[in-house]
């Protein structure tokens, strides 16, 4: 009894010691207080004359007061629950490092109360030490203390960001030690420091799949996405390590034996020792992790196994910076559809429904694929919600309901709700701040008054996407149905990103003068507000035309000026898009040989051109198809350079007129990076036959007369298919055929010398200027290299320079790095083969020079597509035997044709 009156009393006494009243001669006044006047056996009632705030450095008083909860003429009791109640709130604020609560008077039932108070002092700036430049902006954004107390859980939760922003990167064993130190230019601040030691970065060794019997590991482990085996081949470190710890004895034995190896111990064999995973990363993020535990189980509910789950799993240390994963599965029955039946229809019978199901009776139970025959199938775009959604039911709903299991069977019943059909009440957009409504609204597809439909939805997102205005990945339409109406509002979210391209490129050539090239090209120019000034960014924009200005030299012995406009909606009504264009190129022959007639010109050729071209959509055999019409006229002017084409004169003049018809089709989901689609192009050029209007012209007229007037038809055709692959966006097949003919209208004048075809490098034209040919890539060879008449340019009696007819295959396999729209990367492989043919009597389409490497791609809005190649030719070109060998590659703006 005594020890618990003792113990009652210690609690007593610690509860008055914590409310921190203090009495007696204050050191914040002169006047003494008599201690007798406070009775603390008997609280008294008191009213609060005077309340102050003494200690503050940065806080405001009055703020300061107001958090206590006292004020000027409440009645307290001293000491009560309002003295207690104001420390609590004061500490709970997380601001107060020590407070104390004085009474400074006492006058009858007035009493003056004082807060001595000491301020938390506050971060005024952090310092990383053991990171780079990079790493510690990114985790000043991490951390953003600067400002805030100092207390020991902002401290906490800074450690620990920055542990799991290295953990993230796969630096599992990060360190982070926090050091303080008094900051002397403000007033009652802490400079903070956090010293990181990242150790090494932590690979995973090896993933062991435990319990599976159906599935092998390596299927298992490659829907572990992002949780991978470091790449190695450690066949040689194994065979060393047996053979340094066996014995002599051993050694005989294992070589006179003759035992074969199953099948299983070979695949795990190579399973452990053989990791090609050079391109994928072998980081241990926890939660990657856990997404890809749950990859593994939707695999095996898309294999049939819908029991499937992960009974345990454990990661642990191999060694400092390795771990190893376990993951132990239990696989269960495998199943199989039996009975389907679908119920609450009215509008579709069941054998419709069944047939755009495409599941059978006795099928594998895939729930994966179940869910996308039913709601959306990406791939197709045919599934059961398109037979209603397409038609107006945005309320349709199907439940598809597993209604009896029997031994390794299922039973499905697919409920169904179609709702009313669904009339689009209004269609808006929001974000584009630079482009004008209505270049916007003239690409969108499902429009106010029609009935609601899911197809034209999805083509109008596609459509915006290719204006190349706007950010694909991050377009939204919203969709806000009102039931009771049978109606739905859309607004189109979008986020404008620039677009307007600028290409630099050169240096100088000394005498050459400039070398280089400079290009603007503004894809949202606008005619219109060229006076409105409010438009301009740095041009007038909003109206999606397009403005393109180039000038490209190499010194004096290459120089090309263009300009061109397009209006992509002529007339406002329809896609009709109108165009305009000018070039002048002049290429010279400088003498690089003779020391007095140095760097003089000793001839030129020039091309003067315009065109102007009308492009519109049409609707048939589907409105991915594009024709384009164009009428172009061109002067060719020589001056001592006409023989390096092989003709006989080598001043003179050429002209012609040629009409340029194209067709064209794509489908392609995203101009930078397509997942899948198409791109099919079949263009044609035609000139009027003037040997056959002129009949002074015949096969023994001189070159001069017959090529006055060129007279061609030309014939160029491209493809380009897209397929996603591993069930990935990231993954990407690209297969593509380019081919092209050069013909003449018949023998009397035959094959002209101009517009054929140079293949070879890169493709651009940058170092190897040709004018008047149409320029054709092949990596792992040099520019032009593969091109008839090359090895006799120069000579007394040279061949026309440029094949007659070319052929040329691509595979591609990409793989996407970033998708930013700001710097879109991303990687590929490649084998091509073509060939170039000076006459079709030597053409052969069998005849091909074969190439493969690797190259990378990065498209940045202001410049366009950057990218390099390492190719490997293994034929000889022409005029040589020995093989093309290795080539780098550099492309600025384009696409390999």
């Amino acid at each position: 009894m005594k020890r618990s009156l003792l113990i009652l009393f210690c609690l007593v006494w610690a509860s008055s010691a914590m409310a921190q009243i203090r009495l007696g001669q204050s050191r914040y006044t002169s006047k003494p207080v008599d201690i007798m006047e406070l009775n603390y056996s008997k609280p008294q009632t008191y009213r609060i004359a005077e309340i102050k705030a003494v200690g503050l450095t940065t806080l405001d008083e009055t703020a300061i007061l107001s958090l206590s909860g006292l004020k000027v003429d409440d009645r307290i009791e001293v000491p009560g629950d309002a003295i207690s109640g104001a420390l609590k709130k004061l500490w709970n604020q997380g601001i107060i490092g020590d407070v104390k609560i004085l009474v400074t008077k006492v006058e009858g039932e007035d009493i003056s109360l004082l807060l001595d108070l000491t301020e938390r002092p506050r971060f005024s700036r952090v310092e990383f030490t053991g990171v780079n430049k990079t790493q510690e902006g990114e985790l000043k954004d991490k951390v953003n203390i600067r400002g805030r107390v100092v207390r020991e859980d902002v401290l906490n939760s800074s450690q620990r960001n920055i542990q799991k922003y290295f953990i993230d990167k796969g630096f599992l064993n990060t360190e982070v030690k926090v050091a303080q130190e008094r900051d002397t230019t403000l007033p009652n601040s802490v400079k903070l420091r956090f010293d990181v030691d990242t150790k090494s970065k932590v690979k995973i060794n090896e993933i062991r799949i435990l319990g599976n019997e159906e599935i092998a590991d390596s299927r298992v482990k490659k829907k572990l996405k992002k949780t991978k085996e470091h790449a190695r081949v450690s066949v040689f470190k194994d065979v060393y390590s047996r053979l340094t710890d066996a014995s002599a004895s051993d050694i005989a034995n294992t070589l006179t034996h003759t035992d074969s190896a199953s099948k299983e111990d070979v695949q795990k064999y190579i399973n452990k020792n053989f990791k090609l995973n050079f391109f994928a990363g072998s980081k241990y993020i926890p939660k990657e992790y856990r997404n890809d535990k749950d990859n593994v189980i939707n695999f095996y509910q898309s294999k049939g196994f819908r029991d499937a789950k992960i009974l345990a799993d454990s990661v642990y240390n191999y060694d400092d910076d390795e771990i190893n994963i376990d993951i132990d599965i239990e696989e269960g029955e495998k199943y199989y559809y039996r009975n389907i039946e679908f119920s609450g229809n009215f509008i579709h019978p069941d054998e419709v429904l069944a047939a755009k199901l495409g599941i059978q009776k006795g099928d594998v139970y895939d729930k994966e694929k179940l869910d996308k025959r039913l709601n959306y199938d990406p791939a197709k775009g045919d599934d059961v919600s398109s037979l209603y959604q397409d038609n107006g039911y945005l309320f349709f709903n199907i439940d598809p309901v597993e209604v009896n299991v029997v031994g390794d069977s299922i039973d499905m019943e697919m409920r169904i709700f179609e709702g009313p059909q669904v009339t689009v009440n209004s269609v808006s957009i929001t974000g584009n701040e630079r482009t004008s409504d209505h270049v916007v609204m003239r690409e969108i597809r499902i429009l106010p008054g029609q009935k609601f439909n899911r197809a034209l939805l999805v083509r109008t997102i596609r459509e915006l996407s290719q204006l190349g205005y706007f950010d694909p990945e991050t377009i939204n339409p919203d969709l806000r149905p009102n039931f009771e109406a049978a109606t739905v509002d859309i607004t189109f979210e979008l986020e404008e990103r620039p677009n307007d391209q600028i290409e630099l490129s050169g240096g100088w050539g000394g005498f050459y003068g400039f070398v280089g090239t400079v290009g603007l090209v503004f894809n949202n120019f606008s005619i219109k507000n060229i006076g409105n000034f409010d438009k301009w960014d740095p041009l007038p924009v909003g109206d999606g035309q397009k403005l393109s200005l180039r000038v490209q030299a190499n010194g004096r012995s290459f120089q090309n000026y263009s300009v061109s406009l397009t209006e992509p909606w002529f007339g406002g009504k329809k896609p009709n898009a109108l165009s305009f264009s000018f070039n002048h190129s002049v290429q010279r022959q400088v003498d690089f040989y003779n020391a007095n007639n140095f760097g003089n010109e000793l001839g030129f050729f020039k091309i003067t051109g315009a065109t102007v071209g009308l492009s519109r959509r049409v609707t048939w055999p589907d409105d991915y198809f594009y024709v384009s019409n164009s009428l172009q006229f061109q002067i060719y002017e020589f001056d001592q350079f006409g023989t390096s084409f092989g003709l006989s004169y080598p001043t003179g003049r050429s002209n012609s007129i040629t009409v340029n018809n194209t067709i064209s089709r794509s489908n392609v989901d995203n101009p930078t990076f397509p997942r899948f689609g198409s791109n099919i192009i079949l263009s044609t050029s035609f000139t009027p036959p003037y040997a056959s209007l002129n009949k002074n012209l015949d096969s023994e007229s001189s070159d001069e007369e017959k090529f006055k007037w060129l007279e061609y038809h030309k014939w160029m055709f491209d493809a380009s298919i897209y397929t996603p692959l591993f069930g990935s966006n990231k993954f990407v097949a690209s297969a593509r055929a380019h081919m092209g003919f050069l013909g003449s209208y018949g023998n009397k004048i035959g094959m002209i010398p101009l517009e054929r075809f140079v293949m070879g490098g890169d493709g651009m034209t940058f170092n190897n200027f040709a004018l008047g040919q149409e320029i054709i890539g092949l990596r792992g060879y040099e520019n032009q290299s593969i091109t008839p008449g090359r090895d006799t340019r120069g000579t007394a009696d040279p061949d026309p320079y440029g094949g007659i007819v070319y052929n040329k295959y691509v595979m591609e396999l990409r793989f996407l790095v970033s998708p930013n729209p700001s710097a879109t990367i991303f990687l590929l492989t490649f084998a091509e083969a073509g060939n170039n043919w000076g006459s079709y009597k030597d053409f052969n389409p069998y005849d091909l020079k074969k190439s493969a490497g690797v190259g990378a791609r990065i498209f940045m809005p202001a410049f366009g597509l950057l990218g390099v190649d390492w190719g490997y030719g293994f034929d000889a070109i022409p005029g040589s035997t020995q093989r093309s060998g290795a080539q780098f590659h550099f492309t600025i703006g384009q696409q390999l044709r």
